[in-house]
């Protein structure tokens, strides 16, 4: 009897956006892209958004993405309509047991979640009737195989690691999303264990994963004096959407014993 392919010879979406600032509660969508290969290696089928946000793009915003003000409101579509379009295809995917491929997931998923609760739009959440999931972050993913390298792990950073020529000048949300797609890939060739996951299993690793980052990077915030906000322990949705502690501790402990049981090689 054959086995149905793995996640990474099925259907994958990758999802990205540029903003108006980094804060997830009050910073608004300026560009979103969603990606669709029908796998892993695939071809790319984009979609993008231009939005007028509503606010002011503050200059160094429009820096990093290219899209002032002016040029969003001259040009731009209005957020619900966009916030739904987006939402939907992510949804779809994710209730299809299609990977949703983000890199810094809980930063752009967990801005969709207010930006949509902002508009009176349903959030993911909303829609799958459940906890976003499944999700692949390659940062996440990185941080954990790769733990004592040393450097920075923005997306360029990877991508030069792991030999991923991006198609155009990163900060778009279209070519961030393509050269996320191709780290992933250069993950699972480095990690082959990965493909050999179940989606949600991995999504699960990953929460874990995330959850003993941030704890540990809290604690060296605090060992070493920085006055800042610390890292979110949840992970694909933090802040107001994060799950309740206890109800994360409880995965945290079903993805701890979940590793134990199917190990994944990581570099020393």
């Amino acid at each position: 009897m054959e086995t149905a392919p793995g996640w990474t010879s099925r259907r994958i979406l990758g999802f990205d956006t540029e903003t108006t600032g980094v804060d997830v509660r009050s910073d608004r969508i300026v560009t979103a892209a969603i990606v669709v290969r029908a796998r892993i290696t695939g071809l790319s089928q984009v979609r993008t958004w231009l939005i007028d946000p509503g606010v002011e793009i503050p200059e160094a915003a429009s820096a990093i993405h290219g899209i002032t003000t002016e040029h969003a409101r001259a040009h731009g579509v209005q957020p619900r309509e966009a916030l739904a379009e987006i939402a939907d295809l992510l949804a779809a995917a994710m209730a299809a047991d299609y990977p949703v491929v983000a890199f810094n997931a809980c930063f752009d998923l967990t801005l969709l979640e207010h930006e949509l609760a902002r508009h009176g739009l349903p959030t993911l959440s909303d829609r799958l009737g459940r906890d976003p999931s499944p999700a692949i972050d390659p940062l996440v993913l990185d941080r954990a195989l790769d733990r004592y390298r040393p450097g920075k792990r923005r997306l360029g950073d990877l991508a030069e690691y792991y030999g991923v020529v991006a198609s155009g000048d990163l900060h778009a949300a279209d070519v961030d999303v393509d050269a996320t797609l191709d780290v992933l890939g250069a993950l699972v060739r480095r990690f082959p264990e990965l493909a050999e996951m179940s989606p949600s299993a991995l999504h699960d690793r990953q929460i874990r994963a995330h959850y003993r980052w941030a704890s540990s990077f809290n604690g060296w915030l605090l060992a070493n004096g920085f006055d800042r906000e610390p890292a979110d322990l949840a992970w694909p949705l933090g802040g107001d959407f994060a799950p309740p502690a206890e109800h994360l501790e409880q995965m945290v402990e079903a993805a701890r014993r979940a590793a134990i049981a199917s190990p994944v090689r990581t570099s020393a």
